[in-house]
């Protein structure tokens, strides 16, 4: 349960400490904050992906087998070391078993599992064992390309940075032609 109040004061305490007074421009900035942080910043933990992805998948038809690939998906999550936010692109490819998911419900999972205090690499290892697990998919990857302000306005100060993890489960976990397809299409850049 998120305490909005609390978390409002503890944000203009924060400013307070930074040595600001909270007039002017920074006059409710800590109810801002808080809510941004509520109802758009973290939203995904309230979201259980998992049900997302369960209620919203169909059976396969016959002509359901193969491929999908859904690329530049817009990514934003935040950093649990520096609280700043990373951004970039996602892809998602699975091949499909029993059941499918429409390109939205990847969307909306993929977002569910990002837009929380987590570790890029924990977003597309949650997503492939979900595509496994709740849909059947005989193999899932995720590719995330993100920029992180962590590591770009501060520290390293490393402008440009992109941080490419890949997750992969099923069968794209073990060298096989579906897994080198797979690979292809999330590195291929280009479109069909």
């Amino acid at each position: 349960m998120v305490d909005r109040r609390r978390a409002a004061q503890a944000i203009e305490e924060f400013l307070r400490a930074l040595g600001h007074d909270l007039e002017g421009d920074l006059a409710d900035t800590g109810k801002r904050v808080a809510d941004a942080w509520a109802d758009d910043l973290l939203r995904g933990e309230a979201i259980d992906a998992a049900v997302v992805l369960r209620e919203r998948a169909m059976e396969a038809g016959p002509f359901d087998r193969g491929l999908v690939v859904a690329r530049d998906l817009a990514v934003t999550t935040m950093c649990p070391h520096h609280l700043l936010p990373a951004h970039g692109t996602g892809i998602i490819a699975y091949l499909p078993g029993a059941r499918i998911a429409g390109i939205g419900t990847l969307a909306r999972v993929l977002d569910a599992l990002a837009r929380r205090l987590t570790l890029q690499e924990r977003i597309g290892g949650h997503l492939v064992k979900l595509l496994v697990s709740e849909l059947g998919a005989h193999g899932a990857l995720c590719k995330l390309a993100l920029t992180h302000t962590c590591l770009v306005t501060r520290g390293e100060r490393k402008t440009g940075a992109l941080i490419e993890t890949v997750a992969v489960a099923g069968v794209f976990a073990e060298p096989c032609s579906e897994r080198d397809l797979a690979l292809t299409a999330a590195f291929s850049g280009g479109r069909a």
